[in-house]
């Protein structure tokens, strides 16, 4: 059924989720840089006509705005996003401007593609082992001494597990297996208190803030009870992790950086970024900062 447009469009939108923290106030930032009235899209109720290039959503054809601000494209990492970058890549090829593009974040939502792009780049990262093979996973294992199994859609440690060798090992990673397919097994290495998540507009380097960990976890995250701080860190970090960045032209992101006694290291790169780090270790609005960027770019 053909879908009747009833209202006008603002220039700058936002992907995102319904009631999440970050889509909602990127939404009012944008439309206090462009004016008009805050435009969140859920992906999962977009129709898009290819013949007509309309883009359906609550009776808006959002392929009227000018741009269009990517912070999430569903509530949870999954295959399935793939197929929504490509409805948006169809409309960057009509003429929206994409922040950050669809081909750009495609090579991130997987954390194999992450991956993979920064060991091609030179990247330092913790050991990795993929395969599909059980035998060669538990070999992995107990070559580590200690690793961490990594789904390859998920953020904020959901459905890792810590993995070390025993006569229970080929059973965990069995179990595994049946639930992801594919094993991404990563050596544990010696994280120390905190991590950093070293943030990036438009490619310059913006801010550095800690995640610390809770006494007792193993990981840093805000799920697991950590907490945010600020760091400044030296320019040997921030030059490394700004060359991990640029391998991907993403307009905002976090990379996040490892400090080992040795050197650092690079875990991922975030295919979105985050705003509450900033805004709580560093009292930035990093949704403002990055609406005002899109707007100028959308101007220019």
């Amino acid at each position: 059924m053909t879908q009747t447009i009833t209202q006008d469009v603002p220039a700058l939108g936002v992907v995102g989720v319904r009631g999440g923290w970050s889509s909602e106030l990127l939404a009012q930032r944008a439309a206090e840089a462009c004016g008009g009235e805050p435009l969140l899209i859920e992906l999962e109720r977009l129709s898009v006509d290819l013949a007509t290039g309309r883009a359906m959503y609550e009776g808006r054809d959002i392929s009227r705005c000018r741009g269009l601000l990517l912070k999430k494209l569903g509530p949870e990492y999954a295959p399935g996003l793939l197929d929504r970058l490509e409805m948006l890549r169809f409309l960057e090829g009509r003429g929206v401007a994409m922040f950050s593009r669809p081909g750009a974040v495609l090579g991130l939502l997987d954390r194999m593609s992450c991956t993979t792009t920064l060991a091609l780049g030179g990247i330092p990262m913790p050991p990795t082992t993929v395969t599909e093979d059980l035998d060669a996973a538990v070999a992995a294992v107990e070559g580590y001494g200690e690793a961490i199994a990594k789904p390859l859609f998920s953020t904020k440690a959901r459905g890792m597990r810590i993995l070390k060798p025993g006569s229970d090992l080929r059973g965990e990673l069995a179990d595994y297996q049946r639930e992801n397919g594919f094993f991404y097994i990563q050596k544990t290495i010696a994280l120390g208190e905190r991590d950093l998540g070293v943030v990036f507009l438009g490619g310059e380097y913006l801010t550095t803030y800690a995640r610390c960990r809770k006494p007792g976890a193993w990981n840093t995250t805000t799920a697991s009870g950590g907490r945010y701080a600020p760091f400044d860190p030296p320019q040997e970090i921030i030059d490394l992790a700004w060359r991990a960045q640029d391998l991907f032209k993403l307009d905002f992101t976090c990379v996040d950086v490892a400090l080992p006694d040795d050197a650092p290291q690079i875990f991922e790169v975030s295919a979105f970024g985050g705003f509450r780090g900033v805004q709580e270790a560093r009292g930035m609005d990093a949704a403002k900062l990055y609406a005002d960027y899109a707007a100028r770019r959308i101007e220019a």
